[in-house]
């Protein structure tokens, strides 16, 4: 019996839409990126990319648990000494309302070239609404 091994000509992509609402941003992240990574399929190979699309909705409507609002800080870097930023969650999240969804996942997935085209598969959205409705994407239950 042969180890069967995907490769790019054998894989389809499936699509998938999550609705964030009330979600917890961490457990949010993992299972979305576990569908990026391809792992939930019996076909998984690791060096390729046989992951689904996810299309993220309403991801202004995270959930954060305990006091993370306040201080869970995300850090951005100039490059000259003493350019490190700081910024709150809360902040984050009234300027940029995908960003953190957008971090959490991408932070989970491989950091290579593959992490990368599997990191493309991602659509993130602040509203209810989404412009892929062409692709017939499934709800995924997360």
């Amino acid at each position: 019996m042969n180890t069967f091994m995907a490769n790019a000509q054998n894989v389809t992509h499936k699509w998938y839409v999550v609705d964030a609402e009330g979600k917890t941003l961490g457990r949010l992240a993992t299972q979305v990126a576990v569908v990026l990574r391809g792992k939930h399929k019996p076909t998984y190979t690791p060096h390729v990319d046989c992951g689904d699309y996810v299309i993220v909705v309403n991801a202004d409507k995270i959930e954060l648990t305990g006091k993370k609002w306040n201080q869970k800080m995300y850090y951005s870097h100039s490059g000259y000494n003493g350019g490190l930023k700081e910024t709150a969650a809360k902040d984050v999240m009234a300027k940029f309302p995908t960003r953190m969804v957008e971090k959490a996942i991408v932070g989970m997935l491989p950091h290579t070239t593959l992490g990368a085209q599997m990191a493309k598969k991602l659509f993130v959205y602040a509203g209810p609404e989404h412009k892929h409705i062409a692709q017939q994407p499934e709800k995924l239950e997360v």
